[in-house]
């Protein structure tokens, strides 16, 4: 994230019993633009928030609905003690920030970005896996269609390879995509050249 992103027009779940340091927590999330939903509840699967604070020195494992690395919204944990356990629980469950207790308006927008930042890297590094895995999950694939290019030309493995290359970049297609079109017999075998 290059930029500081505004916040203006995002739902806030804030998890926390009401207190003076919520109430300025509160306070300043609308001066940013930010609704806040205040609740000592655990949050439902399809809850739409843009942004959860969480009070990491009484949360518990079920407060939010997802699993350690899934968070789908950027976290900010809510934290006045310094126990070991209590930041790891807030780190399992995505705190890209901590803001420390009694909240200081001061250290809210910091935080903020600096969760929003982490959430858009964490998402990136997913897709990218996704992607990643998805490729290495077709090189069988991969090699089936060089195989079969190479049977079907005469040619060896790297000039077989470089054919099929060609076709995926004539076809504005990804390697793996024209392997599996080729294998499956959806697309017909390119030609040598």
């Amino acid at each position: 994230m290059s930029a500081t992103p505004s916040f203006a027009g995002w739902r806030a779940a804030v998890l926390h019993r009401p207190d003076d340091g919520v109430e300025r927590l509160v306070r300043q999330l609308a001066l940013l633009g930010i609704e806040a939903d205040v609740r000592w509840t655990p949050l439902r699967r399809h809850a739409a928030f843009d942004l959860v604070l969480v009070d990491a020195d009484q949360g518990w494992d079920g407060l939010l609905p997802w699993q350690p690395g899934e968070a789908p919204a950027p976290v900010v944990a809510l934290l006045g003690s310094e126990a070991p356990g209590r930041i790891a629980w807030a780190i399992d469950q995505g705190a890209g920030a901590f803001i420390a207790k009694p909240v200081v308006a001061s250290a809210v927008y910091p935080a903020l970005v600096l969760a929003a930042s982490i959430h858009a890297e964490r998402q990136a590094a997913r897709r990218r896996a996704a992607i990643l895995e998805e490729r290495l999950r077709l090189r069988p694939v991969v090699h089936g269609a060089v195989k079969a290019i190479m049977a079907a030309q005469g040619l060896d493995e790297d000039a077989a390879y470089r054919c099929l290359r060609r076709t995926a970049m004539r076809r504005r297609m990804t390697l793996e995509h024209v392997a599996a079109g080729i294998v499956a017999g959806q697309l017909p075998l390119p030609e040598a050249g």
